[in-house]
């Protein structure tokens, strides 16, 4: 029985991210076009019986955008919390951990990233309000994605990241710090480790700005080097070098649109 819950709550653990990548993707290809603020068949027939209608644009509104960008907090994110959650596994053989305390950790991680989504929802709407980025939320100037870039890349460098990075990287001090096994007490574990990670991976969020929320390639990229920044034997060692790159792209491109 212990096995069979093991497995299945691993398994729906992984199934919340397949379905909010199947979601992410669907949407970035636009077969639900209305979403992405270009007119469905509905909303076309309308305009034609009157041009003078306003389209109702989602991406425009909190609701919807709100609820993107919840779902691409699922299916980035979560696949960063495994080394996290077999971490905890670890402990519930050397210190009582509880099944119960694991799926706490979870839903304390979550609902950390859903308060983030609900943050940079509020930055996507007042920078498309204010004229700086389309309804894709794609820049109208390069000079904000080398902003980005550039500023996503130092704060690599900074005690900040250092800070959130490794509480990330090396959850066991996290967890044997603050340990207690119950649902409530996993809940406030990943109450803590969410904050953490929003420290740590903030910059890797906002870079969807420099060429679209929606790009399926910049959420890939973002989540393999997330994953990887985690990765016990690797993480430490890439975090300086994916700053360089970062500035050096920003920089690149700086001078590419002087030239």
């Amino acid at each position: 029985m212990p096995h069979l819950l093991r497995s299945t709550l691993w398994l729906g653990f992984f199934g919340i991210i397949l379905i909010s990548w199947a979601w992410l993707y669907f949407m970035a290809m636009g077969m639900d076009l209305d979403l992405i603020g270009r007119p469905g068949e509905m909303g076309a027939r309308m305009a034609a019986m009157d041009p003078r209608m306003p389209m109702y644009m989602p991406m425009a509104n909190f609701g919807p955008l709100f609820l993107m960008w919840a779902v691409m907090m699922a299916a980035m994110m979560l696949p960063t919390l495994v080394p996290t959650l077999t971490t905890y596994e670890s402990l519930m053989v050397s210190a009582d951990g509880t099944r119960a305390g694991w799926v706490g950790v979870i839903i304390g991680y979550i609902v950390v990233w859903v308060a983030f989504a609900a943050l940079i929802t509020g930055v996507q709407l007042g920078l498309l309000f204010g004229g700086v980025i389309d309804m894709l939320g794609v820049g109208k100037t390069p000079w904000l994605g080398i902003a980005l870039l550039i500023a996503v890349g130092a704060f690599q460098f900074t005690r900040a990241k250092e800070i959130c990075h490794g509480v990330c990287h090396a959850p066991i001090t996290y967890f044997l710090a603050h340990w207690n096994p119950t649902f409530a007490g996993g809940l406030r574990m990943g109450l803590g480790l969410g904050a953490f990670c929003v420290g740590c991976c903030w910059g890797f969020m906002v870079l969807g700005f420099v060429g679209g929320v929606m790009s399926l390639l910049w959420m890939g990229l973002a989540t393999f080097f997330m994953v990887l920044e985690k990765l016990p034997q690797v993480g430490h060692i890439v975090t300086r070098p994916l700053g360089i790159a970062l500035i050096v792209a920003g920089l690149a491109w700086a001078v590419w649109t002087v030239v």
